[in-house]
């Protein structure tokens, strides 16, 4: 049996490992915060049944953006076993366009996960991503053309 402070540090080491992925487009790490068959729900932003499928996305998405900063704070987990279910605050600020400081989404929102142990650690099974308020300062953007051509913008 391992020790419940190991855990939980194990645990939210998972969650900021995945902003800190998306921040240093490090997708590899980002990877590593999911097991392979995911139910994640990001809205309008998509929904998502494979870990690769939402790593690819999220890649995508984020290729041709200046800085993003992703913050997650406020991390509350209750370990049962071999599952945890953690929710988290998220405060992502991303610059939509490289060297134009004028073009930025500013979102938060919070997280709801489920997380399981597995042979190789704490993975992210399961994700409910709720968006509280989005900012923006571009008329691109508020005119409807998003983050990759499209309506949205991700969390």
């Amino acid at each position: 049996m391992s020790d419940i402070r190991e855990d939980r540090e194990r645990i939210c080491d998972v969650v900021l490992r995945y902003a800190t992925g998306i921040d240093q487009r490090d997708w590899n790490l980002l990877r590593t915060c999911w097991t392979p068959e995911v139910e994640a729900d990001y809205g309008a932003f998509g929904q998502f049944t494979s870990a690769d499928a939402l790593t690819e996305t999220m890649a995508r998405t984020h290729e041709n953006m200046g800085p993003t900063f992703h913050r997650i704070s406020n991390i509350v987990i209750e370990i049962d076993g071999d599952q945890a279910s953690v929710r988290s605050y998220v405060h992502g600020v991303l610059m939509v366009t490289p060297d134009d400081p004028g073009n930025w989404v500013d979102v938060i929102g919070s997280y709801e996960d489920v997380l399981i142990r597995t042979t190789e650690g704490w993975r992210i099974s399961r994700r409910i991503a709720r968006t509280a308020r989005t900012l923006t300062a571009s008329t691109a953007l508020r005119t409807g053309s998003g983050l990759d051509g499209s309506r949205r913008a991700a969390p």
